[in-house]
């Protein structure tokens, strides 16, 4: 009787331990929201998912991110701010939708300075410690970055030459698009990612440049017809912490986060490589007009990248000129 008193106080205190330990673990877990304005099968968004689940798996479950696709926690224009107030832990948007505020935030869209992937990853390396102070002066820290698409033009009828843009309802979605549009007598209207099937459907717009990936989520083909892969620039996601929510974890959860991070910018690089193509083949499926530019079109845009490289470095000024000398050094 005694025995089995004993072993039924042990089976109970056992029980008690393993829930006061799941009591623990529950309350130890750490939970943040991870806002993005693309859908959920953009292959950003996919890559944030899967940064996700690395963060999961490394820390044993302690972290989990909830990933917020579709703008559906903040607008894009939203989430730097919500990152550095602390309303959101980690964030991810296009970074020069910020060149507003300081134009390194858009050296990746100045047209035609970086047209292939590895010149992108060249002036990443070539701007990042820059973008790192800025972002870092605000309370942030960068954990990845990753590239869309080379940028084409989206349209609804033939363009030989810059003059056949003229008087288009041109989709804005940065300075340099919006520059764009002034530069070829087109009517700029700024609309962001997530409204843009609307405001072609309703006529807002009926051209716009962007990559293959924005064409295809916004089933551009329902009303344009029109692709021209001119690779005017390859714009770049930025995905930062807030610096008091990362140091708030312990020293293994920081470095699984660190190392997440740049597992998702390794992987998100070469899923973009990769998948460019495909976008167009997609596109053209779909009845899209997809060809490369006419040299009369080419040669029009080239004259446009250097007024904008010119117009962009009296914006960022000694500071952006060393960027870019940096930048040229390492082609």
């Amino acid at each position: 009787m005694g025995t089995n008193m004993s072993n039924r106080t042990k089976t109970l205190t056992l029980a008690s331990a393993a829930l006061a330990l799941a009591v623990t673990q529950a309350s130890a877990q750490t939970k943040w929201n991870l806002p993005s304005a693309y859908p959920l099968d953009n292959p950003h968004v996919e890559n944030l998912n899967l940064f996700a689940k690395d963060v999961s798996d490394a820390t044993g479950g302690k972290l989990q991110i909830a990933v917020h696709p579709g703008a559906s926690l903040f607008k894009g224009p939203e989430i730097k701010r919500a990152v550095a107030t602390g309303q959101a832990q980690t964030g991810e948007i296009l970074i020069s939708i910020l060149e507003n505020e300081n134009p390194i935030f858009g050296i990746d869209v100045v047209p035609f300075l970086a047209t292939s992937f590895p010149e992108a990853k060249k002036l990443w390396i070539a701007s990042k410690p820059l973008i790192e102070q800025k972002l870092g002066a605000q309370g942030m820290q960068v954990l990845f970055t990753v590239p869309w698409g080379p940028q084409g033009i989206y349209a609804k009828k033939d363009i030989n030459s810059i003059e056949d843009m003229k008087g288009l309802k041109w989709r804005a979605y940065n300075v340099g698009t919006a520059r764009i549009g002034e530069m070829v007598g087109a009517q700029a209207v700024t609309v962001q990612a997530a409204e843009l099937p609307q405001a072609l459907a309703t006529g807002v717009v009926n051209s716009f440049m962007s990559s293959g990936a924005t064409g295809y989520d916004s089933k551009v083909w329902e009303t344009l017809t029109h692709f021209y892969d001119t690779r005017a620039w390859i714009p770049r996601n930025v995905t930062f912490i807030n610096k008091a929510a990362l140091a708030s974890l312990d020293k293994p959860t920081q470095d699984a986060v660190l190392k997440a991070a740049a597992v998702a910018e390794e992987r998100g690089w070469k899923l973009w490589e990769n998948k460019t193509e495909w976008y167009h083949d997609e596109i053209k499926k779909k009845g899209m007009k997809v060809q490369k530019p006419s040299p009369e079109l080419a040669t029009g845009f080239k004259k446009i990248g250097e007024q904008l490289t010119a117009d962009w470095l009296k914006r960022a000024g000694a500071e952006g000129q060393a960027v870019v000398d940096a930048y040229k050094k390492s082609l």
